[in-house]
């Protein structure tokens, strides 16, 4: 992790190093001035915190306006512990009786605290329990932990306040317990102001919401933050808000959209704002959001509320904004058959700035023997939704172009996961790589799906394992009589509720699928109500909303079964090749455990798959290589013609 000053002329890099054998890890925070290292302070030998947080969901590392102190995040310093029966050896030069009478010291180790339980943040945050706020003086080396955080959230984003007397940061409720936080922007929170001269805490934002990545103006007056609704859905179409540092007053500057319009604003569906967003006016920011299955870059004039496509002459695919710097935009754009370019513009003025012209730094050309396309669907009458009616939907098309089986290839079907997200038309990996390998390619973005309005995003919730299901296998039906396609060879492949879907799919229509390979499956909802790190996902994509203190009621279990795959196990005769993470807190692989021991009493073909030190990305090196053969061996082994 690391950060430039405010003039540029310093830079800040945060370093860990792995300690040997027992040791714990080192962390350094080290000055540089251009290519030369002005200063390293280490951070565990000054023991005033635990370990420094490099993630991007509290984590920050930033610069004070007089570019003199540092500020960042952290886990808060435990009291050492030690078991009941510990002894020590008297020491040498008293007796038992005086060591006694002498004072405890203040970090001495406290008794009967050694196996003490300390909630974490779930998935990818299994390490972050209490945060607490740093700041590094550069030229004493000293640090100190901020007073004046509010005891019931956890801080991090922060920044400093314009005049460096204070510091803003996003504070999430803990109180009763921790959920999981990655990926769940529907998390009660609020942005809180710690006067540093006082210690006084002052709430900045409304307390009911879910918000995050803060971000100042270039001038110091403005503060934009994206917002949600506290719980409901995990991700949905986000409200736009800004906060006035001399006028104290909040405005929304873009609310939800509805319903997404062709040619209009689709709303804001991104996980984070850019780390720099601002133009240099002060005036306007720049945001990528979904649109439908692509993803394209607007700029928004926060005074207006007016947007402005800064991409829609541009090829179609997906767009995503790196950084703004004094007007100097950079991104990066790719699609399905293209890795990702880098492209910069100079932002044109207020109400120029569709004339904005893109320069491509890299021509890297189309990967070979890959064609694609968008192509926008409609359910019948009879699987529409009777409250959200007229809603669509889109599925992304990859076909090979080369190769022995470019006449009728066999084709696997990719349902995402969450179920709130959305495959963009950008370069992904395993899709392109199967394309390759003589595979055709089926991206759904079912109804619920990211980029076709808040609409879309609600009529989900208590209709998981039928809407979501019936989306993907029109889609697979209408594609296989529209396309030169072998309907004999078809497969799945999906992770999480991507998993789900595909668990159900071959148990609600056996007939249509030779094969099924899932990773980290939710397959038994009401199973994994009570292990998972989001228990409120379980009832709100049920259609319950979710209370914390509620004990599981009998009836709403067993609609969880009735909407799970398990309830239909018995159809299953589809072979099916498991990939789990042992350390996966967000489903955990006794989720596929439980599917796998039910498929093997059935007889059904079955491989399990389980990567240790990985959790539900499975995105450690090993686990990705090794997963990905094996998931290309199985889709071989049984599509063979």
């Amino acid at each position: 992790m690391s950060c430039e000053s405010p003039s540029g002329a310093l830079k800040a890099v945060l370093l860990k190093v792995a300690g040997k054998e027992k040791e714990k890890e080192k962390q350094f925070l080290e000055v540089w001035y251009q290519n030369r290292k002005v200063k390293s302070i280490d951070l565990t030998a000054l023991d005033k915190h635990g370990s420094v947080y490099d993630d991007d969901q509290f984590g920050c590392l930033a610069w004070s306006h007089s570019e003199t102190h540092l500020m960042y995040v952290a886990e808060k310093k435990r009291p050492k512990a030690e078991s009941f029966f510990q002894t020590k050896a008297p020491e040498l030069d008293g007796s038992a009786d005086e060591e006694l009478e002498c004072p405890k010291k203040t970090d001495a180790p406290i008794k009967g605290e050694q196996f003490v339980y300390y909630e974490d943040w779930g998935e990818t945050l299994s390490t972050r329990s209490v945060p607490v706020l740093c700041v590094l003086d550069i030229e004493g080396s000293s640090i100190s932990v901020l007073e004046g955080v509010p005891k019931h959230v956890s801080p991090g984003q922060a920044f400093w306040s314009p005049d460096d007397t204070g510091v803003v940061f996003v504070g999430w409720w803990h109180e009763p317990f921790r959920l999981g936080l990655r990926h769940c922007t529907n998390r009660r929170s609020a942005l809180f102001y710690v006067d540093l001269t006082g210690g006084k805490c002052e709430l900045l934002s409304e307390d009911t919401g879910a918000l995050w990545s803060p971000r100042l103006s270039p001038d110091c007056c403005h503060i934009a933050y994206l917002e949600n609704r506290v719980l409901g859905p995990h991700q949905q179409c986000s409200r736009l808000r800004m906060y006035n540092w001399r006028t104290k007053q909040t405005c929304t500057v873009l609310e939800a959209v509805p319903r997404q319009v062709w040619g209009a604003f689709p709303g804001i569906y991104c996980s984070t704002l850019p780390r720099l967003c601002w133009a240099a006016d002060s005036r306007r920011l720049v945001l990528d959001t979904s649109q439908r299955s692509q993803q394209d870059v607007f700029v928004v004039d926060t005074q207006t509320g007016s947007t402005t496509s800064l991409t829609a002459d541009a090829p179609q695919g997906s767009w995503s904004v790196l950084t703004i710097d004094r007007d100097l935009l950079v991104a990066q754009f790719s699609t399905p058959s293209c890795p990702a370019t880098l492209q910069v513009a100079v932002l044109p003025g207020v109400g120029q700035e569709a004339q904005i012209k893109w320069i491509c730094l890299q021509n890297a050309p189309p990967v070979p023997g890959i064609s694609w396309g968008i192509r926008t669907l409609k359910p019948p009458p009879e699987q529409e939704n009777p409250q959200y009616e007229g809603l669509d939907f889109d599925a992304i098309l990859l076909r090979p172009t080369e190769g022995p089986t470019v006449q009728k290839p066999p084709l696997v079907v990719m349902p995402h996961g969450g179920p709130h997200t959305v495959f963009s038309a950008g370069w992904m990996l395993y899709p392109a790589t199967l394309c390759r390998l003589g595979f055709a390619v089926l991206l759904v973005n079912y109804r619920g799906s990211l980029g076709f309005g808040q609409d879309s995003v609600n009529s989900l919730p208590g209709n998981v394992g039928t809407q979501d299901v019936q989306d993907v296998q029109l889609c697979v039906e209408q594609v296989l009589q529209e396309e030169q396609l072998d309907a004999s060879r078809v497969a799945l492949v999906g992770g999480s509720h991507g998993g789900f879907l595909a668990c159900h799919l071959i148990g609600q229509f056996p007939d249509t699928y030779r094969a099924c390979v899932v990773r980290n499956p939710v397959v038994n909802i009401a199973s994994m109500l009570t292990i998972t790190d989001i228990p409120d996902w379980c009832l709100t994509e049920m259609g319950v909303p979710y209370v914390p203190n509620n004990l599981p009621d009998p009836a709403h279990l067993t609609v969880m079964l009735q909407k799970s795959p398990m309830s239909y196990i018995n159809q299953v005769r589809t072979p099916v090749l498991l990939l789990l993470g042992e350390d996966d807190k967000r489903v955990p692989p006794v989720q596929g455990l439980e599917y796998y021991r039910a498929l093997k009493a059935r007889g059904v073909p079955t491989r399990l798959l389980w990567y240790p030190k990985n959790n539900h990305a499975l995105a450690g090196v090993e686990a990705e290589a090794d997963g990905f053969m094996n998931i290309v061996l199985w889709l071989l082994q049984h599509l063979q013609g």
